[in-house]
């Protein structure tokens, strides 16, 4: 259905991932392995993105990297459809594979990817956990992340303690990732992103009672 509506499996795809991705870019060659389509067909749908402005591209080291434009007028609307971002939940978790994963660290307070991921280099890092979490594990989920990426990935771990502490001695390094453009996962005490406001519940209307008619005497 959703195919039909939005005109090719190719172009639905591309729109799942730039939305479930914000602040997130990707070129070409990449897009192809994640979204599996022929990148005959992914180069036609990412102009077609791109001309009606849903899209933005930028030239960084002689390749073309495509990412969500923000400032799109119906951004918002197509986040609601295609986008399961932290920022829609009450929870602060995102409802994405990538989120469960991460989650299965142990108790993941703040996830988020920047550094090559955002093309932002500013904090020198690529990918930040706070929490408290299991080593071992996370060193193999960087391992298995960095085979499905290609590419060596830098990573910090510190718990929601630490972090706190450094924000409160004005940390350089904490001050460069608070700075830095990131894509935030997990979020559950709502520090990068905004906490879901909650829905009004209708006022509850009380039903007028009637006036009685006095019965008239026979």
């Amino acid at each position: 259905m959703i195919e039909q509506l939005f005109g090719s499996k190719t172009r639905v795809k591309l729109l799942q991932l730039f939305y479930t991705n914000p602040n997130r870019a990707f070129y070409v060659r990449e897009i192809t392995r994640k979204i599996d389509e022929q990148i005959n067909s992914v180069r036609r749908e990412l102009a077609n993105l791109l001309s009606v402005g849903i899209i933005s591209s930028e030239n960084n080291n002689n390749r073309l990297y495509y990412e969500v434009n923000q400032d799109y007028e119906y951004h918002n609307p197509l986040t609601e459809i295609f986008g399961n971002g932290v920022t829609a939940t009450k929870s602060g978790v995102a409802k994405t594979p990538v989120a469960d994963d991460i989650q299965e660290l142990g108790n993941v307070q703040l996830a988020f990817y920047t550094g090559q991921f955002t093309r932002d280099e500013s904090a020198g890092v690529d990918f930040v956990i706070i929490g408290d979490v299991n080593q071992t594990q996370v060193d193999k989920y960087i391992e298995a992340l960095e085979k499905k990426e290609g590419k060596d990935i830098r990573y910090v771990v510190m718990t929601m303690k630490d972090f706190e502490y450094r924000h409160q001695v004005n940390d350089r390094f904490v001050g460069l990732i608070d700075a830095a453009k990131k894509q935030v996962v997990i979020d559950k005490e709502f520090i990068y992103t905004d906490k879901p406001k909650p829905v009004a519940k209708p006022a509850a209307t009380e039903e007028k009672s009637k006036p009685k008619t006095a019965k008239s005497k026979e």
